[in-house]
């Protein structure tokens, strides 16, 4: 059986947010239509959020005051929990999501697999009870979280597709890298149509 991860589809991952990705409100529009029309294949559709700590550095996560993040391990402030920042997309199809899932709270996490459900449930949990054996990942960011998805996800042993239109990263080059690494871990891309 097949789920659908859509990853961090996030106000502050759009142009126009703390960490925006060019492409990110096209994805999102594009996960919308898709869903709208695709959902039904799908036995499970989860949708993860960033969701940090507003009062610490989120495990070094955020950089520290004064200094400039790397954009590699440190980070602009993003995704604080309840802000505007941290809620999905205007487009993201909420009622076609089974579980909300909650990452990074307190500590640096990329996959959707670091979080857990509304409901306290590890991801990995959630998928194996439903039956899943395989998953397309949609969302934001391809050279992170993206990546991280479909890295984790091969390592239980699912098929893992990640829908290469529906998708956006934030550089060429370090999309080309995660690209490239997720391929030798055996992720397919495809197309949405």
């Amino acid at each position: 059986m097949r789920g659908l991860l859509i990853v961090d589809l996030q106000n502050d991952f759009c142009e126009g947010g703390a960490l925006g990705v060019d492409g990110g409100n096209a994805v999102a529009e594009g996960v919308a239509d898709f869903v709208a029309s695709h959902a039904a294949d799908y036995a499970v559709i989860m949708a993860s959020r960033d969701w940090h700590d507003g009062d610490n550095d989120n495990g070094g996560h955020f950089a520290a005051a004064g200094k400039e993040p790397d954009f590699v391990t440190t980070w602009p402030l993003h995704c604080v929990a309840n802000s505007a920042g941290a809620q999905y997309h205007p487009l993201v199809p909420m009622g076609s999501i089974d579980h909300h899932v909650k990452k990074g709270q307190g500590f640096p996490a990329y996959s959707l697999f670091e979080g857990t459900s509304d409901g306290g449930v590890k991801v990995a949990d959630l998928l194996s009870g439903a039956g899943i054996d395989e998953v397309d990942i949609v969302g934001i960011a391809t050279d992170h979280c993206v990546r991280a998805t479909a890295m984790d996800a091969r390592a239980l042993g699912l098929r893992v597709r990640v829908l290469e239109d529906l998708v956006a990263a934030v550089q060429p080059e370090t999309r080309k890298t995660a690209v490239a690494e997720m391929e030798q871990a055996g992720v397919s891309f495809e197309h949405s149509k």
